[in-house]
């Protein structure tokens, strides 16, 4: 590679879909830039019932590349035609690091990127998709094809360590030595310094100011558990008649959920918003966040209310009790248990002006975009160096 010209660097992700992957990708693609770096971002399209986050990329000057072939589900027909067009594409560009993101962009990708002989092949886990998605049989493929790639791949990135350790021992997709624990990193000014309870989505949502207000943020989709939030939320509401819900996301199980949530313990006492581009109100409003998966990687929601002061409440998987230091941010419950995510919430609910102060203040440090690409911008480095190095031998 020539030193003079910038490193470039393709990223790779299934879709804009709104949604963590999305905003870090966006953000990595808008800060890792000339002098240094050249960043390329691809992507495919947005499914019929997920929000589109293009405009975020739109607001921070990323013009993504669109291969429509690439999408979530498996076609092996699709999936080939992508795998040609990626290659070409990397012929055409010649990056110096392929990135992928998620798992679909992670398997076409790092390919097309092995076959294109990029130097620097690197995927990140964001959460992975090898338990609570899916039947066994494409679960055990799911496995297969991902320790297969990873030895294509010069480095595994995952968002915590409780992930790199479920998917270095608990599903042996490669030596723990290949992964590296990159944290996520986002624009937190906008949620650091938006004032508490304004008032503001209340009075849209023809809330009371005066009710008890939790809300959770994400995809309608199963593995969000909504269910059980609801189910939790009809137990609140034995101890906290006043209580308020919000759900604020759509997706497939609107429907569903719309119908759970209409039963006489919770008809009228809760909210559905849809997608919302601008959740700075809606954190402002929030006396509770609550996050009921049954799986996540790091969920956004959780670093943006921490930023934002608010108070959570999550199921202990994946790298949530990492994120939450163990509960020493939030509390933590067991994934499908109703009666302790209720009891938690009900604890919550009960001490609302506990000092936030240094969940803030630590969350903001952690998780900013300035330490994420610093900390990508070095590792690529390390990497080409460390592949010029063998090429010199």
């Amino acid at each position: 590679m020539n030193a003079q010209r910038p490193i470039r660097i393709m990223r790779i992700i299934a879709r804009l879909n709104v949604g963590g992957p999305a905003i870090h990708v966006t953000l990595l693609a808008a800060h890792l830039r000339p002098p240094e770096f050249e960043s390329t971002l691809v992507c495919g399209q947005i499914g019929p019932h997920e929000g589109d986050m293009a405009y975020l990329a739109e607001a921070h000057g990323v013009t993504p590349l669109v291969v429509a072939e690439l999408g979530r589900e498996l076609s092996p027909l699709r999936d080939a035609v992508t795998l040609l067009k990626l290659w070409r594409l990397m012929r055409r560009l010649r990056p110096d690091v392929v990135h992928t993101h998620t798992a679909k962009a992670g398997f076409v990708g790092r390919w097309a990127a092995w076959l294109a002989r990029v130097p620097v092949r690197v995927h990140t886990f964001h959460g992975h998709v090898l338990h609570g998605y899916f039947g066994p049989r494409k679960t055990a493929l799911f496995r297969w094809l991902e320790r297969l790639t990873a030895r294509l791949t010069d480095r595994l990135i995952t968002i915590s360590p409780a992930l790199r350790d479920e998917l270095a021992q608990t599903y042996r997709i490669a030596p723990a030595e290949k992964f590296a624990v990159v944290p996520l990193g986002l624009d937190l000014e906008p949620y650091s310094s938006v004032p508490r309870h304004t008032g503001a989505f209340r009075a849209e949502w023809d809330i009371p100011p005066d009710a008890p207000l939790v809300g959770i943020v994400g995809r309608l989709v199963p593995i969000k558990n909504h269910a059980l939030f609801l189910e939790a939320a009809r137990r609140v509401r034995e101890q906290v008649p006043g209580a308020r819900f919000a759900i604020v996301g759509d997706g497939e199980l609107r429907a569903a959920l719309e119908a759970q949530a209409a039963a006489p313990d919770l008809a009228g006492a809760v909210t559905f918003t849809g997608f919302l581009r601008d959740l700075r109100p809606v954190y402002s409003d929030l006396d509770l966040l609550v996050i009921s998966s049954d799986n996540e990687g790091t969920p956004v929601s959780i670093i943006e209310a921490l930023a934002a002061g608010v108070p959570v409440v999550s199921t202990a998987v994946g790298g949530v009790p990492d994120l939450l230091e163990g509960g020493r941010y939030g509390a933590l419950v067991p994934p499908g248990d109703a009666k302790a995510l209720a009891e938690a919430m009900i604890a919550a609910l009960s001490a609302p002006h506990a000092d936030r102060q240094d969940a803030r203040r630590a969350i903001a440090a952690a998780y900013s975009i300035e330490r994420l690409a610093a900390d990508l911008g070095a590792l690529y480095r390390a990497l080409l160096a460390e592949k010029r190095g063998r090429s010199a031998r």
